[in-house]
């Protein structure tokens, strides 16, 4: 496929993911589907990004390997994987949009809420199993559906104030399982496609660079400007998920 408008956009999108799976600008990689969806069918982006997130999690979990909460991990994953159970399960009857709008509802609530410190006193507080769990099965279902499990991840974790490398490592470590249980559920419904594994191989070089550079720069950033900037761009985010979603779904 020699198209540039294509490979422009396809090397944007998996250079957001990496800067963003590196653990730098918090929930950049959002734009990954999205901006692929400008180029190809949506199930066919979620397909071909999986290989992708897959080498950017080997660089991730490596680069933080000392950098786990291995109890937010454990209570995220278990939740991941009812999550991701459901989303197979509803695959046929829940678009790509429904999903979109929903994330960026629940992101919109988070950042208002972090904004004007309704939960404050929750604010570095131990996590709650429960709660976890809750956060963790929309994190699955959604990464499912179109790799947007970001917002739900954070909405249990940029409460609790983690330092940016731990912070890091934990979203790493997360991902990466719960990206490694999503093959299984997409090589079923034909989403590892040839066409789609040979555009991954070829993007596979971005995604190596975009996690090298953001590796190096979050452990230089302060914390404070770190979830300044989290925070900022998860606001930007929500509002286009909830643009797209609602583009899709009401047919604005």
């Amino acid at each position: 496929m020699v198209d540039p408008y294509f490979w422009t956009v396809a090397v944007l999108a998996v250079f957001l993911v990496a800067l963003s799976k590196s653990g730098l600008l918090g929930s950049i990689g959002f734009v990954g589907v999205p901006l692929l969806t400008l180029v190809m069918p949506a199930r066919e982006a979620a397909g071909m990004m999986l290989p992708i997130l897959l080498v950017m999690d080997a660089f991730a979990v490596v680069a933080y390997r000392r950098d786990v909460d291995w109890s937010n991990f454990r209570v995220i994953v278990s939740g991941a994987v009812v999550g991701i159970g459901v989303g197979w399960a509803l695959s046929a009857l829940v678009s790509d949009e429904m999903v979109l709008l929903g994330v960026g509802v629940l992101t919109l609530a988070f950042v208002i809420d972090a904004a004007f410190p309704i939960r404050k006193k929750l604010a570095g507080a131990p996590p709650s199993k429960p709660w976890g769990r809750f956060w963790g099965g929309i994190a699955g279902f959604t990464s499912f559906v179109s790799h947007t499990g970001g917002p739900p991840f954070q909405i249990y974790v940029l409460p609790q104030r983690l330092p940016p490398a731990l912070y890091a490592g934990t979203t790493a470590w997360c991902f990466a399982t719960i990206n490694t249980i999503k093959l299984v559920p997409y090589y079923f419904l034909g989403q590892l496609s040839p066409g789609n594994l040979t555009i991954a191989a070829i993007l596979a070089p971005v995604a190596a660079v975009g996690m090298l550079i953001g590796i190096y720069l979050v452990r230089r950033i302060s914390p404070e400007l770190f979830y300044k900037i989290a925070y900022v761009l998860v606001f930007f985010l929500g509002l286009k998920l909830v643009w797209d979603g609602a583009r899709g779904v009401f047919g604005i």
